[in-house]
């Protein structure tokens, strides 16, 4: 069949119409020449402010991080940011983000599996880094995230990536770095008779998933020891755990679970382990802090969990936790489209007792010293990769937060994404609506 050059034409204008701002940027290139930003505040992430500050890097790596005056300007391109704040990337916990792109759609929801006890499970390979929403967050600072499988009782091992690139495999910073255990549920009697019977099956299935737990984690440590003839992937999944290699990651909140989550890891000889959640952390934070457990605080933008609680009890959390000692890291646990607010939750615990460089350390350097990164990420200091943000406002206010420029491992980002261009599309179509009609124009209404 011949086709008419008309509509080939047709088709090619249809093409060059769709709007290139709308759609996912592609990755920025290699950093291929040195780099320097003078004159902005930098907030190195580790509590420390550098006012009047310089810094550099090459080949993705940071080079100089200190006072501008001390700083080679020598064979560097330089970029004046003066006024303006420099931050480390902000590091995102816990999230789905690339793992779910609408929660209506089955087809574009990757992030579990089914069965209940999945440790072979791997995040990382259904990571999709054409994400819409991956633009969204590096707008406002988010430039790392932990890929986090859900559901089932062991949904599978996380792995932290960076968010700019072309497939997983140039994603990765860490793979396969722990193993997410969402500890069964306890149960409190109702009093009625009725919804007994129900808690008592509800009971039942409790006790048979701690038995198979139970079983899993005494199989998986045999196997550890080499003790088994033939290969098998859960439990080969699961080796990282006793040697220390690998984390366990215990989702739980009520404090008695919290407890009982840890104790049995311990039991079992996991060595390194991660409270997830933890909205009850304050009340067992002396247990937590005896066993050195680490917190990942899910819960600064939500209500109490209890009625007699103070009503901004989740707001002080944080500062509650950083008094007694304990590491802990923030995330945005709400749907993975508001990620982008991760920065204003930091905000948040530091409008209610944190210092402003506590907060941001609980998105940057807390937050890598609990993912085992700490030695790459987290902060602003020579030999880590280059990877932040500047902001021409508050980073963790969101009045002013205002990203002007973003590097992962010291390539240019662009910050460009389709809520931007949204914005601006329509920004423009009600201010051109609202133009006076010109002089001596005649409504076609009139006539």
């Amino acid at each position: 069949m011949k086709i008419h050059k008309r509509y080939i034409s047709a088709l090619v204008a249809l093409l060059f119409a769709v709007p290139v701002m709308a759609q996912v940027p592609a990755p920025a290139p290699k950093q291929s020449k040195p780099v320097l930003l003078k004159g902005a505040t930098l907030h190195v992430g580790n509590g420390q402010v550098v006012e009047n500050a310089a810094v550099g890097f090459e080949n993705g790596k940071i080079t100089y991080a200190g006072p501008q005056s001390g700083a080679n300007l020598s064979g560097y391109e330089v970029v004046d940011v003066t006024g303006q704040h420099i931050y480390p990337g902000l590091i995102q916990p816990n999230a789905a983000l690339g793992l779910n792109e609408v929660e209506s759609v089955r087809a574009t929801i990757d992030w579990r599996e089914v069965g209940e006890l999945n440790p072979n499970v791997r995040s990382i390979i259904a990571y999709n880094t054409d994400s819409d929403i991956i633009p969204t967050v590096r707008a406002n600072g988010v430039l790392m995230t932990q890929l986090t499988p859900i559901g089932g009782t062991i949904s599978g091992t996380s792995s932290v990536v960076q968010l700019d690139a072309w497939n997983w495999e140039d994603a990765i910073v860490k793979a396969d770095e722990g193993m997410h255990l969402n500890w069964p549920n306890m149960l409190i009697e109702t009093g009625n008779s009725r919804g007994n019977e129900r808690l008592k099956r509800m009971q039942e299935e409790r006790e048979k998933t701690m038995l198979e737990l139970e079983k899993l984690f005494r199989d998986a440590a045999v196997y550890k020891a080499g003790k088994h003839d033939s290969k098998n992937l859960k439990l080969t999944s699961m080796t990282g755990l006793f040697d220390g290699s690998q984390k366990l990651y215990i989702h739980a909140n009520y404090g008695k679970e919290i407890i009982e989550g840890v104790n049995f890891a311990k039991k079992h000889g996991v060595k390194n382990v991660v409270v997830v959640g933890a909205r009850d952390a304050v009340a067992v934070a002396d247990f937590l802090k005896a066993n050195n457990i680490p917190v990942i605080y899910s819960g600064v933008h939500v209500l109490p969990s209890r009625a007699e609680e103070d009503v901004d009890m989740p707001y002080k959390t944080p500062y509650l936790l950083h008094k007694a000692g304990i590491l802990f890291a923030l995330d945005y646990d709400l749907a993975i489209h508001g990620i982008r607010n991760l920065p204003f939750i930091a905000g948040t615990a530091a409008a209610y007792g944190l210092d402003k460089e506590q907060a941001l350390a609980s998105v940057t350097l807390n937050t890598a010293k609990i993912l085992g990164i700490e030695k790459q990420l987290g902060s602003v200091e020579v030999g880590k990769d280059a990877t932040l943000v500047v902001s021409s406002g508050d980073l963790l206010d969101m009045r002013t937060n205002n990203v002007t420029y973003a590097y992962i491992q010291g390539r240019h980002i662009d910050l460009n994404n389709k809520q931007k261009y949204l914005y601006e599309k329509f920004e423009n179509k009600y201010k051109h609506q609202q133009q006076p009609a010109p002089a001596g124009a005649t409504s076609s209404a009139g006539k």
